[in-house]
C-alpha cells in the first residue's frame, strides 16, 4: 500500500512516496513543488494542484498523510497557507483517497519519540527509517516523508 505524505505551504509544498510491503516501509518517491512567489495566487495554486496531481497520477497511492499548518500570530500568512492546504484536500476527495493529517508533535513523537525534536532529528530518523545513503532533502521533502511514515507507525498498514 503506497502512502502520500505532504508538508503544505505556498512557495515550497513537499511530497513523499512510501510502499509498505510485508510491514516493511520503501520509499519510492520524494520532492518538492516550488511556485514563484511573484506571481498571482491562483496561479501560485494552480501550479501545486497540476504537479501535485501528476505525483498522484503516477504512483497511485492510497493514503494521503498531511502534517497539519501551524497558525501563528500573523493572520495574512495564515490565510495563505490555508489555501495551500487545500489543494491536497481536494485532490484526495478527486483520487478517493484516505485522507489523514497529524499535528507536527505528533509527528515528531513517532519517528523520534520526542514532540519536540528539531527539524534535523526527524529529517536523520527519516534517513534511518528509510535505509537512505545521504539525508533526504530539502527539508520539506524530508517532512512529507516523515508525515507518511507516521501514518503507518500509528495505523500500520
Amino acid at each position: 500500500m503506497k502512502i502520500l505524505g505532504i508538508d503544505p505551504g505556498l512557495s515550497c509544498t513537499g511530497f513523499g512516496i512510501i510502499e509498505i510491503i510485508n510491514n516493511k516501509i520503501e520509499l519510492i518517491d520524494f520532492g518538492v513543488i516550488k511556485t514563484d512567489s511573484k506571481k498571482q495566487l491562483n496561479l501560485r495554486l494552480n501550479t501545486i494542484f497540476h504537479d501535485l496531481k501528476y505525483v498522484i497520477s503516477k504512483y497511485s497511492p492510497v493514503i494521503m498523510s498531511v502534517e497539519q499548518i501551524f497558525y501563528g500570530k500573523n493572520v495574512k500568512s495564515a490565510l495563505l497557507l490555508g489555501h495551500a492546504r487545500g489543494v491536497p484536500l481536494l485532490l484526495s476527495a478527486e483520487f478517493n483517497m484516505i485522507f489523514y493529517e497529524f499535528s507536527a508533535r505528533r509527528i515528531k513523537q513517532s519517528l523520534t519519540g520526542n514532540g519536540n525534536a528539531s527539524k534535523e532529528q526527524v529529517q536523520f530518523m527519516v534517513q534511518k527509517l528509510l535505509n537512505m545513503v545521504n539525508l533526504p532533502s530539502p527539508m520539506d521533502a524530508s517532512d512529507a516523508l516523515a508525515a507518511a511514515i507516521c501514518y503507518n507507525q500509528n495505523f500500520r498498514v
